[in-house]
């Protein structure tokens, strides 16, 4: 909906968009008749739009008659990736880049559809040749910046943002990159002068503010919010903007003790955002149950998936703080949220020619144990420190089953909290692309949804999936811990009780709390008492007095 930065495909595509549109004698149109030329030009404008309908009606006729052309066979792969058929991307892409091995658009472009494929180590290398091909290609290194982060290499990823942002002191989203990446590696300070100096220049940039909210330590006082329901006026914030600032603004309102006007301000933000995408409430949770009632055969090879610790669960409900508290261990390394497993699930989709999980009860034993190899291959960066490792994608929840059955190895933590104080938390959080999150009752189905499957499933399978509990933890911290351990099959160790002290970068909004000893006062919905009734009655708790606010 609005990309956290842009998005890696979205400044991919306006680059090349630019390039395009300069003249119909560009090099990369060399080849092409004129019409053959304005019909590529039409497709790329209509990419950079998100028009992949309008796009292909475009390049269809050029696809015909020119079916080995460079760009036309780039373009064709923009639109195979779009639609999940990432291999057929990649194969077209290569073919492209077959013919013009010099030229750094094409390296760029072939990164970006091995990054979608979930192929990240090649497409940091591709993209470390379009740099070398051409030096100056700011989105290159912008792209490389996020990819190094994403593979946990920080330094390095710092060096390529901070080239991007020399050679365009102006490119927001680089600005915002970099100081994102120094907040989740615990620059604080660094990171925060990065904000107000892009905030300095742009005032309306949303992800800025919402950078600055995510510094959990830093409160925001009455000139931030002076200064953001200002920037809200600006006719240069775009709806993206103004539902990142209405999520900073709340948080900013929120610190100064000013609760119903914070709950008006999340309100509007999440009203902006649900005008572009909407929440089914009543699809989502047929498909919940459909995904639960398949039958899958497990793998025969029960240690396949030892290595691998899910945590799964809500957002906002203590995913993060369970994966620091592994990550502490000499033995585990903290992945961080992984795009693996869906992945997978989406190549199997396309392979069968069928939805998931429409195709689930046709896989044999054989079939499961292929794929959780494929997954593990996937996955093998992750074990060159340490010899297990942690995927912490929150969603993986509805997969449980498909889980069990390709890698019957595999523990799998749910992290659970309180049902009020997750989905208020969830209410609170500028989230691009969980549209459950702008409604109460959206939320309130949503997690119903959650708290059957992961009721089910620690019933079920209590040897392999447990449900970790953040209030327990609060209460008696070591004796969970240890009960956390012994379920994943790890010996006892004194670092998992200072987990706070551990050095790891952490790319989710709890990064900061993390880092901190656990407090027993992160309770949130007391302080806003009645205004939060409608929650509760979403969620079918007891009502407060309606004047029962702090």
């Amino acid at each position: 909906m609005f990309p956290r930065h842009g998005g890696i495909f979205f400044f991919g595509r306006l680059h090349a968009s630019a390039v395009l549109s300069e003249t119909h004698l560009n090099p990369l149109l060399q080849g092409l008749d004129p019409v053959a030329a304005n019909r590529v030009i039409a497709a790329e404008q209509a990419l950079a739009m998100n028009r992949p309908d309008q796009a292909i009606s475009q390049l269809g006729p050029v696809l015909a008659s020119h079916p080995d052309h460079p760009e036309v066979l780039r373009l064709h792969a923009s639109l195979l990736s779009l639609r999940g058929e990432h291999r057929l991307a990649l194969r077209d892409m290569r073919r492209a880049l077959d013919q013009r091995p010099h030229e750094a658009l094409y390296h760029n472009a072939y990164a970006l559809f091995l990054a979608e494929a979930g192929e990240l180590d090649q497409a940091i290398e591709f993209l470390r040749r379009a740099c070398e091909l051409q030096p100056t290609f700011v989105l290159a290194w912008y792209n490389l910046g996020l990819f190094l982060t994403r593979s946990a290499r920080f330094d390095e990823a710092r060096d390529a943002l901070r080239r991007a942002v020399g050679l365009a002191p102006d490119y927001t989203a680089a600005r915002a990159q970099l100081a994102d990446l120094l907040r989740m590696d615990d620059f604080r300070d660094e990171a925060i002068a990065e904000y107000r100096k892009l905030l300095a220049a742009q005032p309306w940039t949303g992800m800025a503010w919402w950078g600055l909210a995510e510094i959990k330590t830093l409160r925001l006082g009455t000139s931030d919010s002076d200064a953001i329901q200002h920037a809200l006026t600006l006719p240069r914030a775009t709806d993206g903007d103004r539902v990142a600032m209405g999520f900073a603004l709340a948080k900013a309102l929120d610190d100064q003790g000013r609760y119903a006007e914070s709950m008006q301000a999340l309100a509007a933000a999440n009203d902006i955002a649900r005008r572009y995408r909407a929440w089914n409430a009543a699809a989502f949770a047929a498909t919940i149950e459909s995904i639960r009632a398949a039958t899958c055969t497990a793998s025969a090879e029960q240690r396949l998936g030892s290595e691998v610790i899910f945590i799964v669960g809500m957002p906002r409900s203590g995913s993060t703080l369970i994966e620091q508290i592994l990550a502490s261990h000499s033995n585990v390394e903290g992945a961080a949220e992984l795009s693996d497993l869906p992945l997978l699930i989406g190549e199997e989709s396309n392979r069968r020619k069928k939805s998931y999980p429409k195709w689930v009860s046709e896989m044999s034993a054989d079939d499961w144990r292929q794929l959780g190899q494929r997954y593990l291959e996937r996955t093998a960066r992750w074990r060159k420190r340490r010899p297990i490792f942690t995927d912490k994608l929150p969603n993986n929840w509805m997969h449980i089953g498909m889980i069990r059955a390709m890698l019957p190895g595999a523990r799998i933590v749910i992290s659970r909290r309180d049902a009020l104080e997750t989905c208020f938390s969830c209410y609170r959080q500028y989230f691009p692309g969980n549209d459950y999150t702008r409604t109460f009752s959206d939320l309130a189905s949503y997690w119903r949804s959650f708290d059957g499957a992961a009721s089910y499933w620690a019933q079920k399978e209590p040897t392999h999936v447990y449900q970790h509990v953040y209030e327990d933890l609060l209460k008696d911290s070591e004796t969970q811990i240890r009960e956390l351990l012994a379920f994943c099959g790890l010996p006892f160790e004194e670092a998992c009780l200072r987990f706070n002290e551990t050095q790891r970068a952490i790319g989710t909004p709890s990064a900061m709390q993390v880092r901190e000893p656990l407090r027993a006062d992160t309770a949130r919905a007391p302080r806003y008492g009645g205004l939060l009734n409608p929650l509760r009655q979403a969620l079918d708790l007891p009502l407060v007095d309606e004047r029962s606010k702090a």
